[in-house]
């Protein structure tokens, strides 16, 4: 961690804000994996009504999205932050866009879910979709922690497994065109399979942004854009 503090300020209540901002999103971040717990369970269980569940509840995430986007606002606004701190509220509101995103994609399957359920489940129970469904699951878990620890090298650990998801999500794809020519009869559900695995693969996309803004957030640079070896320089650094 660099120098800088996100807790030593002369005010004690922007120190209790900036903390209150961190417990905010992580509030948030409990309550979109939950969401995207629900939603997997939802496909492999064939769960029609869970699967709608979390599709009807997608409100809450963005109620707390603007929530704590204009909670950024104002400490923006009155305490004119600068360096760590300013980094620090950057971060959360990058965040939270990513977090709610993640829970678009999950309502997403959620409908996604339901529709599958009405089609007469295969033996493997969508086998594949939950392999590809817990990487997702824990990329986010493990992003959210690092947020939370403000630690860069696991951090780093979860860009590194976006790689093994795409592979994931190739796979899943080819398999589905495979099956659709097979028999014609199966393109509406493969095509909806090929579908959420694509919802399962944007969230691991933004699970790998919310670990890259952990990385920006101790050493001040956006590495977005960087292939994982300068982003291993960089940290190293």
């Amino acid at each position: 961690m660099e120098s800088e503090q996100f807790s030593q300020h002369i005010s004690r209540r922007f120190n209790e804000e900036l903390e209150h901002l961190r417990t905010e999103v992580l509030r948030m971040g409990g309550l979109v994996e939950s969401h995207l717990d629900t939603a997997i369970e939802a496909i492999t269980a064939g769960d029609s009504e869970m699967g709608l569940k979390v599709a009807r509840e997608d409100y809450k995430i963005n109620e707390m999205e603007v929530s704590i986007d204009e909670e950024c606002s104002r400490v923006l606004a009155t305490r004119a932050p600068a360096a760590a701190d300013l980094r620090l509220i950057v971060t959360v509101i990058k965040t939270i866009t990513d977090l709610e995103r993640i829970g678009d994609e999950s309502e997403k399957i959620g409908y996604l879910a339901s529709r599958l359920a009405s089609d007469t489940q295969p033996h493997d129970h969508y086998s594949e979709l939950r392999t590809i469904g817990e990487h997702v699951q824990s990329m986010v878990h493990d992003a959210l922690d690092a947020f939370s620890r403000v630690d860069p090298a696991d951090a780093l650990l979860v860009v590194e497994e976006d790689k093994l998801v795409d592979e994931e999500y190739d796979m899943i794809v080819r398999q589905c065109i495979s099956m659709m020519m097979e028999d014609p009869r199966t393109i509406r559900r493969f095509m909806d399979v090929s579908w959420t695995a694509r919802a399962l693969e944007r969230i691991g996309d933004h699970a790998k942004n919310i670990a890259e803004y952990v990385i920006y957030l101790v050493h001040g640079r956006d590495v977005r854009h960087l292939k994982l070896a300068e982003i291993k320089e960089e940290i190293a650094g």
